[in-house]
């Protein structure tokens, strides 16, 4: 059996940079795990450098290890020392426009999912289908949502982000055209259902894409941004999609989707690659075609799982994570209510303000933007909890992250509660209107709180808690469609929103008990930092 020390070569001059986030999460033969590429001389963990977090005089460092009689010399390669190549190093302006790019990406299929919302009733009337199938137009997209990010990390691991951005997404926006020109709703579900799969991808890869032009330090802002654009995606398809279908028809909001999807892919594809283990084997290759030397290699090329091992890892460890780790089920649960609630709204606005105040299509449209609203609040508090996260004075914990959710966990029962008692005909409409400027904020605050409270924790796992996370978090969102429409007509407009508000005032106690005891059940855990 093979054993492996790794000496680094002390006389390049080094310099640690940020730490970035790989799509999935890789087991390497000497026992160490790298989800994050963490550059580590512990030799608990096999002294283990990675390249991917240093730059060297050189761009390169010397690992010497022993393989059964003979030692073999390799030469990592790295970042030079403000290496251009490297993204961290591109232009802050550059980098900021690459991250409205991929946040835009996930706003447009955000958007796809709701906009079907703006006329429920065409594909209904027209295949002479009940509105609950239509209703899963929107569900199967969701559901794909879920499972698509099973493919993509371990894609995007083997060949880098930009290809399966391009591939996915172009896909994508194709299969909008069966759905605009279907002839029967069997087609627009089967299609809309392969639209979330391969719509999934920025979900998948964009928090990644950021990671890998942004230090740390900066990245918060950056990833706001981001943490946004899902919750506020939805809202814009609902709040536009009503005035296309009243007045060009329902199929004219898949055309619509398909322009903007197809806009996005035309963006996207002319991105530059980021994922620095792909650009630094691009690197190696070239370095041992110049040279003639095979001993340039990456710590990646090294080390490698085969792509079965990679899938077999990308589906199985996320849901013995979620089966195992308290802080991960509860988060996920509590991420997954939100996302659930967001896309009730979608059928519960038609229903109190079409049955209660008359509105048509185009004005519920208009009712969101009290959820966009919130949400720009939402996004003018997030830079301070960053500053104060920063500015700790100590080392900071993932407990630290939760104090962003305790100040906004209250404001979504609170939201509800005035959805609720304010749906009354001789209340005026802005009432339950104005209910969506708390749910905005809130929604947003603790998405934004829980994934980097949910990466802190399960740092070397990060991949696969938060694909564990996708997935509770698109089976809620595509269910709550299913049912809320029966909901409010069976419990009345109050006091199903009554129901709503009380089971999410249950989960405002969880950032409170995990800022309490959240590091004593991380000593326990196996996979938690």
């Amino acid at each position: 059996m093979a054993s492996h020390s790794d000496e680094a070569d002390a006389s390049s001059t080094e310099r640690t940079i940020a730490v970035t986030c790989r799509p999935h999460d890789t087991e390497f033969p000497n026992g160490i795990d790298t989800t994050f590429p963490l550059m580590t001389t512990d030799t608990n963990r096999g002294g283990f450098t990675d390249e991917y977090t240093v730059e060297t005089r050189d761009g390169f460092k010397r690992k010497r290890s022993i393989v059964g009689e003979k030692v073999q010399e390799d030469l990592l390669v790295t970042w030079y020392i403000d290496d251009p190549e490297n993204p961290q190093n591109w232009s802050k302006g550059y980098r900021f426009i690459h991250t409205a790019i991929v946040a835009s990406l996930v706003v447009c299929v955000a958007f796809g999912s709701s906009c079907v919302t703006g006329d429920l009733e065409g594909p209904a009337n027209e295949f002479n289908v009940s509105m609950e199938v239509s209703i899963l137009q929107t569900s199967l997209m969701v559901c794909g949502f879920g499972l698509g990010p099973l493919l993509w990390s371990p894609l995007s691991e083997l060949y880098g982000r930009r290809p399966i951005y391009a591939t996915a997404f172009g896909v994508y926006a194709i299969f909008n055209i069966p759905c605009a020109l279907a002839k029967n709703i069997g087609t627009i579900l089967a299609f809309r259902f392969l639209c979330g799969i391969f719509a999934s991808v920025p979900l998948t890869l964009a928090g990644g894409s950021i990671s890998d032009i942004f230090a740390a330090s900066e990245r918060g802002n950056a990833i706001a941004w981001f943490a946004a654009a899902p919750y506020g995606g939805p809202v814009i398809g609902a709040l536009v999609s009503g005035f296309i279908g009243m007045g060009a028809g329902w199929r004219w909001i898949y055309w619509v989707n398909l322009i903007f999807s197809g806009v996005m892919w035309i963006a996207v594809s002319v991105l530059p690659e980021t994922y620095a283990p792909v650009l630094l084997a691009r690197r190696a290759a070239k370095l041992r075609k110049e040279h003639n030397n095979p001993a340039y290699v990456t710590e990646q090329e090294r080390y490698r799982n085969s792509f079965a091992q990679t899938v077999q890892i990308t589906m199985v460890r996320p849901f013995t994570m979620l089966f195992s780790e308290p802080i991960l089920v509860l988060m996920s649960l509590y991420i997954a209510l939100i996302y659930g609630l967001l896309y009730a709204f979608f059928f519960a606005y038609p229903v109190v303000f079409g049955e209660l105040y008359g509105f048509n299509d185009g004005q519920i449209g208009l009712t969101f933007i009290g959820i966009l609203v919130g949400t720009g609040f939402a996004l003018i508090v997030t830079p301070i909890l960053e500053k104060r996260y920063n500015s700790l004075g100590r080392p900071p914990t993932p407990e630290d992250r939760l104090v962003g959710m305790m100040f906004a966990a209250p404001f979504v029962p609170i939201s509800l509660f005035i959805f609720a008692w304010t749906s009354y005909p001789w209340v005026h409409w802005i009432g339950p209107t104005m209910s969506g400027v708390p749910f905005g904020f809130g929604m947003v605050l603790i998405y934004y709180t829980a994934n980097n409270y949910l990466i802190d924790t399960f740092i070397t796992y990060c991949a696969s808690a938060l694909a564990a996370k996708t997935v509770v978090r698109s089976g809620l969102g595509a269910a709550f469609p299913l049912f809320i429409t029966q909901m409010y007509h069976r419990l009345g407009f109050q006091w199903a929103s009554t129901l709503l508000a009380f089971i999410s005032l249950a989960m405002v106690p969880i950032p409170f008990a995990f800022y309490r005891w959240g590091a004593a059940i991380r000593a326990r855990s196996k996979t938690a930092s």
